[in-house]
């Protein structure tokens, strides 16, 4: 177990705890549960996905924090904006792989529309509205769809607008997972150099505050929802 090549049961959670005095019948409940449901495959480990982690947390996030400077966030993107993502990754991906990765991308974006949904909040820096991807057609419909999905439940997004100026997440794209309790939250940060995941009580409490920053600055949900429609009728010739 400690080395990784084994898993423990949920009996061996049981032994631990009264080897470790965890008396806590709740806490203890809570990790023969995790040990239970660490057997079972989740749908997205079929795919061969390098972000294979993230996407496990996201499943099982009561709450998601989002902030992205340059591209609408993965749970909003429709298929067409996807594609156009994935088509310009280096080194060049098959068209088969690319179709498999948009697959992936819209059945996450089925957990926005479960009844246990995730509180999910994203901050988008003006700059993703403006960059054109896929063509003028795509992100006219990609931005519909973001003010269809600002209008569900428990799903609230704001722009950054370029009147904000600097602020301290301008070099970073991040997102902030919070988990079941006692469960620790996590921080995912993405580059083109690879991802890291960050779960220090202070690296959870810097982000914390940065993404509380970067609210304050952006716009409300209803100046969000003028500027979306405004950018997307410029796109449609309105």
């Amino acid at each position: 177990m400690e080395t990784g090549r084994g898993v423990a049961t949920p009996r061996d959670i049981r032994d631990l705890c009264d080897l470790y005095d965890v008396t806590d019948e709740a806490e203890r409940d809570h990790m023969m549960l995790l040990a239970h449901e660490s057997k079972q495959q989740g749908w997205w480990h079929s795919h061969d996905l390098d972000f294979g982690t993230y996407v496990g947390l996201e499943d099982a996030a009561v709450a998601i924090m989002y902030y992205h400077s340059t591209t609408i966030p993965g749970l909003l993107q429709t298929a067409d904006y996807a594609r156009a993502v994935h088509d310009v990754v280096v080194p060049k991906l098959l068209p088969e792989r690319i179709d498999e990765l948009v697959e992936v991308r819209m059945t996450r974006q089925r957990r926005l529309l479960q009844d246990n949904r995730p509180r999910f909040t994203a901050v988008i820096d003006e700059a993703a509205l403006h960059r054109i991807v896929g063509g003028r057609e795509v992100m006219a419909v990609q931005l519909d769809k973001v003010l269809q999905m600002s209008a569900m439940p428990r799903v609230e997004i704001q722009v950054l607008p370029y009147e904000a100026g600097a602020h301290p997440a301008m070099e970073s794209n991040f997102s902030i997972i919070e988990l079941p309790s006692p469960t620790t939250g996590i921080v995912f940060v993405e580059g083109l150099i690879g991802s890291v995941y960050l779960e220090r009580a202070q690296d959870l409490e810097r982000y914390h505050a940065v993404f509380e920053w970067l609210q304050s600055v952006a716009l409300g949900p209803q100046d969000t929802a003028d500027l979306i429609a405004a950018v997307s009728r410029s796109y449609k010739g309105d």
